[in-house]
């Protein structure tokens, strides 16, 4: 496992449920499934025995959603790995599949960080003005949902005072839409 201080612990029980150590209770598949698509090592052990189960519980995992429609392993690739645990040479297909996909999460992350650096919204005159704007109207839209004392139109709640900001706050931003608009007329 890649790190072992963030590693999940699952223990199997004698009955073959399955214990989250961290959560003190029970999990199931795709409980499992679900905490590696959020990035996070699982190792399932065997109560009883101490054997490590967890390469097991992974190709059921991915057994089950294989058979349910969810392909992702090409059938080429299934038989290519069948024949791999056939033949004498086998010690290289789990180094070159690790490699792969190694290299397909760094292409990933750096094709994203290439991405962002080249957003040519980014370089937009008023980009950040904009961003701003986004962020208060949607502010505005949630009603201050996020503990920000902003009048709740549907409850009434909010302090006069902060009624009479959250309107001056709402001309700032039309104002600024409407300076944003003319300054993008003029670009065209």
């Amino acid at each position: 496992m890649a790190d072992k201080e963030n590693t999940l612990l699952i223990k199997r029980y004698a009955s073959r449920r399955l214990y989250n150590t961290e959560t003190s209770d029970y999990v199931t598949l795709e409980d499992i499934a679900g905490f590696i698509r959020e990035g996070r090592e699982v190792q399932i052990v065997d109560l009883k025995s101490g054997d490590d189960l967890t390469r097991q519980y992974l190709l059921q995992i991915i057994a089950e959603h294989e058979s349910r429609g969810e392909s992702v392993l090409p059938v080429d690739v299934l038989n290519d790995l069948v024949r791999s645990y056939m033949t004498p040479g086998a010690s290289v297909v789990p180094q070159f599949l690790q490699a792969s996909f190694e290299m397909l999460r760094n292409g990933q992350s750096q094709m994203l960080e290439k991405m962002n650096a080249m957003n040519p919204m980014a370089k937009m005159p008023g980009f950040e003005i904009m961003q701003a704007q986004q962020k208060a109207f949607m502010k505005a839209m949630t009603g201050g949902l996020a503990g920000t004392g902003v009048w709740n139109a549907q409850d009434g709640e909010g302090k006069p005072e902060e009624r009479a900001d959250d309107a001056e706050d709402l001309d700032a931003i039309k104002k600024q839409l409407a300076e944003l608009q003319a300054k993008l007329s003029k670009l065209k």
